[in-house]
């Protein structure tokens, strides 16, 4: 397993922790935006953003396989993942992409994504900082501790510091927000991502 992919494990995990902390009657309450980039900058009922990560977990598998959208079929995933039982459903679709990802040895491998072609690498990036800042955000949110542990936000600091202007520029990550010698790595990833750890 390639360390990109490693650190996918650790942060689909905490992700996962913080979907399960979303109860049936907060399902409704609106989550302030993740991002800044165009069509992730909206505010989105809590519901709405379970929804969507199921979605982009479930084509995990395929995209690692190196089959593109229209090989899986456009529509393969849409509809309604959570159903009746929305922790257990992602529990499992995320289960099925985390044991994908923990097959890929080629770090250079084609991803076929909507938008374009990238390497296995860079794909795990973009996920790994979608799931932790989602796992972080949902887990404030409400009203509990972050799940983004210290061996996961050390990972995150250490693979996107170096582009941390590149990030910024996509509307991903916001202004550095600084933080006292001596603080703990995921104080030193949320402010890198422009977060407050608490």
């Amino acid at each position: 397993m390639i360390h990109e992919a490693a650190v996918f494990q650790l942060a689909d995990e905490a992700a996962v922790r913080a979907f399960t902390l979303v109860g049936a009657e907060d399902m409704d309450s609106v989550l302030p935006p993740l991002f800044d980039m165009p069509g992730a900058d909206q505010p989105r009922p809590l519901r709405e953003v379970l929804a969507h990560a199921a979605y982009d977990e479930a084509w995990i598998p395929d995209m690692l396989a190196g089959r593109t959208m229209d090989e899986v079929g456009r529509y393969a995933y849409d509809g309604d993942l959570l159903g009746d039982d929305p922790h257990g459903n992602i529990a499992r679709i995320a289960e099925r992409a985390r044991s994908a990802a923990a097959r890929v040895t080629d770090r250079d491998a084609v991803v076929h994504c909507g938008y374009g072609d990238v390497a296995a690498w860079d794909y795990f990036w973009q996920l790994n900082v979608a799931r932790t800042l989602a796992a972080h955000d949902i887990a404030r949110h409400l009203g509990a501790e972050s799940p983004v542990s210290e061996e996961l936000a050390r990972a995150m600091w250490e693979g996107t510091a170096p582009a941390a202007d590149m990030w910024r520029s996509f509307g991903i990550y916001r202004t550095e927000v600084e933080v006292p010698d001596g603080a703990s790595w995921r104080a030193r990833y949320l402010a890198l991502t422009g977060r407050n750890e608490s």
